[in-house]
């Protein structure tokens, strides 16, 4: 049995950040659940699909193979064999993956594989409901957040340093619309689980936020 670490929390908190960096220090495999629905999100835009169309998402969902293959331990994201890594963070997919990672038949598509994944290794993974539905029986589950305005500023800065430009304004609606889609679905809603540690990173540095979950981790090994 592998060890595992669930860490959720709203978009923007910086989980992915974090848990690539412990999975790098600890030796972990980082499992990014979000890029995974990102990548059916893309294949839907592709497609040219309403994400809000629930029955065609359903159906062309089963059209869209999802897997995460290690290069030099860098984890690649592969939408039907092609790698979309890069592709897969812009606002539009952001969006899209909110919308559609609400459906049983989306979730239930990466559900196995992420399963899978935690049963034979150690793992860090990061996402909506990892300790909540996902892997329920984590070793350590960490609640991961920050301030809207934190995590607005945040993606806005990110933005400016690709040479993109953004409003810091209307990242903040999406931010606080996403949360809103995040808490509310009807299948698996963000929620801090109840034996979860819950790290509010808004006034932390990323250092400080890896020690603390570390620290974390270092108690239940």
């Amino acid at each position: 049995m592998g060890f595992n670490v669930a860490i959720d929390g709203p978009a923007g908190a910086g989980k992915s950040t974090i848990a690539k960096r412990l999975a790098k220090e600890l030796g972990f495999i980082y499992v990014d659940t979000g890029a995974m629905y990102r990548g059916i999100a893309l294949h839907m835009i592709r497609k040219g699909i309403d994400g809000h169309d629930e029955k065609v998402v359903s159906e062309e969902v089963k059209n869209a193979d999802v897997t995460i293959a290690y290069e030099d331990g860098v984890q690649k994201v592969l939408l039907n064999g092609e790698d979309v890594s890069g592709l897969i963070r812009t606002e539009e997919v952001s969006v899209m993956a909110s919308t559609t990672s609400a459906y049983a038949p989306v979730r239930q598509k990466l559900l196995d594989l992420q399963r899978d994944l935690a049963k034979n290794n150690d793992v860090i993974m990061d996402g909506r409901d990892i300790g909540t539905t996902i892997l329920p029986n984590a070793d350590v589950k960490v609640y991961l957040t920050a301030s809207v305005e934190t995590r607005a500023d945040r993606r806005y800065k990110e933005y400016l340093e690709k040479g993109e430009q953004a409003d810091l304004k209307e990242i903040e609606e999406d931010i606080r619309l996403r949360d809103h889609q995040d808490m509310t679905r009807e299948i698996s809603p963000l929620k801090k689980a109840e034996d979860a540690t819950e790290v509010d990173s808004s006034h932390m540095s990323i250092d400080e936020v890896v020690a603390t979950i570390k620290d974390l981790c270092e108690q239940k090994r």
